[in-house]
This record gives structure tokens, C-alpha cells and sequence, in this order.
């Protein structure tokens, strides 16, 4: 039996092969460890959620405009859909009065061409073939002429009962796809706010109390400004300043604050028109039904809804807008304040429209 031989030494060449890459796998280590990912600071997690947020409230306005249309559509589509019946029912009895001309013949002489013609399942080409073969009387004629204008209007509701029933169903894609994109940005939002602690969620919760009581602060000197202005003006016998405080709602505006001012404190919800919940245009809408006014379910569509007011100018019931995109609504109610529906999370609430990037306002008529 052999002797079993002793493995041999590394050589020098493989113990520097060895030696540098194990150098080299430390230095990817400790590369890696120094390169971690930082934690996000409690300012980053609140820039993102807000983010998140805004753009979830933006996705909530088109999916509100994606609901009113197809609202609008389904109504159309069943009003059309009544007419392809009724059309249906007028093709029926027509056909009807077609078959007893058809028996009273046979009963007599056998079906006279022309007739057999009338009962010919394209009532559109009976006038065209009958004229031809010079076989219909004036009686006929009417009674096809009556068929075929009938024919006709049953073909064109079908079809646009087919276009519009189309449209629908793309709407109806284009509302899921807007549900999901709220739905995601809500869910993110809520995701990165879980990861923080109690401690922490107090002091975003502290911040965004004091940002409101900041910009009501600011608000308020704005307007006491401007009421030491009109006072001086009114005692100079000069006219008033304009950007004085408004009086006192009344008539149509004191109803629509009236309905705003009952909601407070109820919670934001995305899409809803109350009366539990709602979203910034959904009260907004409805404090303006409250007083009698149809205005748009959109807050973009609101922006057309009537003439538009200078910042100077506002009054008591006015809307007033937000962001480039106009994907926020609230309604004044003086003083340089709103009451508006805020996003997910919040509550109905007061808040001086200098708190977010103001836009414009409208008085609908």
C-alpha cells in the first residue's frame, strides 16, 4: 500500500492570489457598509407623504371627472337603448299591417308582387324595387316610405347605442385605472407614516399644526392691515380698500356657507359627495345644491362655472382654487379663510387660503 503524500504548500503565487482576493472581498464589505442607505429623516418622510398625498387628491379630481361622464354616458346609453325598443315596436307593427295587406290578397287573387316586396326583410330597398316593376299603389308607397324612414332611424340609434355603450366601457377601464393609482399612493403614503414611530407621527402631527396656525396668523395681519387701511380711508373721505374685509354673508351665499360650516369636522373622503364624507369639490358642489345652484362635480370644471373674481374682490360663498392644475377647491367665507376638504386623513376644516398656492376664484352665477 502506497504512501498517501502530503498535500503540498501553497505556492507563494496562490497565496497572493488568495490574499488579494480576500483583501479585495473586505474592501467590497467595508465598501459596502459605508455606502448603506442612509434613514430617511422625519422632513424627507413628510416631503414624500405630502407628495403622495397631493398627487393621490390629483388622481381623485380625474377619477370624479371620469365618473361624472360615465354618469353621463349610461344615461345616454339607456335613453338610446329605449329608443332602439320603441323602434323596434313601431318595425313591428308596421310589419304587422304589412302581413294582414299580404293575407287579404291571397285571400282574393294570390300576393300581388308589390306586396310580397313590402314584406321583404330590408324594408330600405322596397321603394327602390317596387317603383321598378311599377306595382305599388299610393297606399303602399306611404306604408313603405313609413317602413323605411323607421328602418332607417332603428339603424342609426343601434349604432350610436353601439358607439356610446363603446365609450362606456372605456371610461368605465379609465375609472378602475384611476382607482388603483388612488389606492397605491394612499397605501404608500400610509406605508412610509407606519414605519415611523408614535414620537415621530406627534411631531409631523405638530408641524402641520403649526403651518396652520403660521398661516392663520399671517392671515389675520393681512386682514387687520387692511381694515386699519379702509378705516383711514373712510376717515380721509377716500374710498374704501378693496382688500377689506367683507361684510356678512347673505341670501344665496349665507345658505352655502351655512351647509359648509355643518360639515366641519366630518372626515375627507375620495369621491364622496357626502353626507358623511367628502372630497374637496364633492362639498364644495354640494353646499352650492344646498342653496339651489347645479355646479360642476369636477374642480377644474368648477373653474368654468361662472365669471372669475379678483383676490381683492372675494365675497362670502365664492370658490376659491389651488395648484397649476386646479385640483383643489375650497369656499370662502371671509376674513382671507375657507372651509375645504383636505386630503385622506384629515377632517373638514377651516384653514386662510394663503395656506396653499392660490390660484384664482369664481362666483357662479
Amino acid at each position: 500500500m502506497g504512501k498517501r503524500r502530503k498535500p503540498s504548500p501553497p505556492s507563494r503565487a496562490r497565496m497572493a492570489v488568495l490574499t488579494t482576493a480576500m483583501a479585495a472581498g473586505g474592501a467590497v464589505l467595508a465598501s459596502g457598509t459605508a455606502h448603506a442607505e442612509p434613514a430617511p429623516t422625519l422632513a424627507s418622510v413628510k416631503e414624500q407623504v405630502d407628495k403622495l398625498n397631493e398627487e393621490a387628491e390629483q388622481s381623485i379630481e380625474r377619477y370624479n371627472g371620469f365618473q361624472a361622464k360615465q354618469q353621463k354616458l349610461q344615461g345616454e346609453a339607456n335613453q338610446i337603448q329605449e329608443k332602439v325598443v320603441r323602434g323596434q315596436e313601431a318595425m313591428n307593427e308596421l310589419r304587422t299591417r304589412l302581413g294582414a295587406v299580404a293575407a287579404d290578397q291571397y285571400r282574393t287573387n294570390g300576393i300581388d308582387p308589390s306586396v310580397q316586396l313590402m314584406l321583404d326583410s330590408d324594408p330600405s330597398g322596397y321603394l327602390e324595387r317596387a317603383a321598378v316593376q311599377n306595382q305599388v299603389s299610393d297606399s303602399q308607397a306611404n306604408l313603405l316610405k313609413q317602413a323605411q324612414d323607421e328602418q332607417r332611424k332603428l339603424d342609426q340609434d343601434r349604432a350610436e347605442a353601439t358607439a356610446t355603450l363603446a365609450e362606456l366601457d372605456s371610461v368605465g377601464k379609465q375609472l378602475a385605472e384611476q382607482k388603483n393609482d388612488i389606492q397605491t399612493k394612499l397605501a404608500q403614503a400610509q406605508a412610509m407614516l407606519n414605519k415611523l414611530s408614535a414620537e415621530d407621527r406627534a411631531r409631523i402631527n405638530a408641524q402641520q399644526t403649526a403651518e396652520k396656525a403660521k398661516a392663520e396668523a399671517k392671515a389675520a395681519a393681512a386682514n387687520a392691515g387692511a381694515a386699519a387701511a379702509a378705516d383711514r380711508a373712510s376717515r380721509s373721505d377716500q374710498r374704501p380698500d378693496l382688500n377689506a374685509p367683507v361684510p356678512a354673508a347673505s341670501g344665496r351665499a349665507a345658505s352655502i356657507i351655512a351647509f359648509a360650516q355643518a360639515q366641519l369636522g366630518k372626515p375627507y373622503g375620495w369621491s364622496k359627495t357626502g353626507p358623511d364624507s367628502f372630497d374637496c369639490s364633492g362639498l364644495t358642489s354640494q353646499a352650492y345644491r344646498a342653496a339651489g345652484v347645479r355646479i360642476s362635480r369636477m374642480s377644474q370644471d368648477q373653474w368654468n362655472d361662472g365669471p372669475h373674481v379678483d383676490r381683492a374682490n372675494l365675497q362670502p360663498g365664492d370658490l376659491v382654487f389651488f395648484y397649476d392644475d386646479l385640483h383643489h377647491v375650497g369656499l370662502y367665507i371671509g376674513d382671507g379663510k375657507m372651509i375645504h376638504a383636505p386630503r385622506t386623513g384629515k377632517n373638514i376644516e377651516v384653514l386662510p387660503i394663503s395656506a396653499m398656492p392660490y390660484m384664482g376664484a369664481v362666483r357662479p352665477a
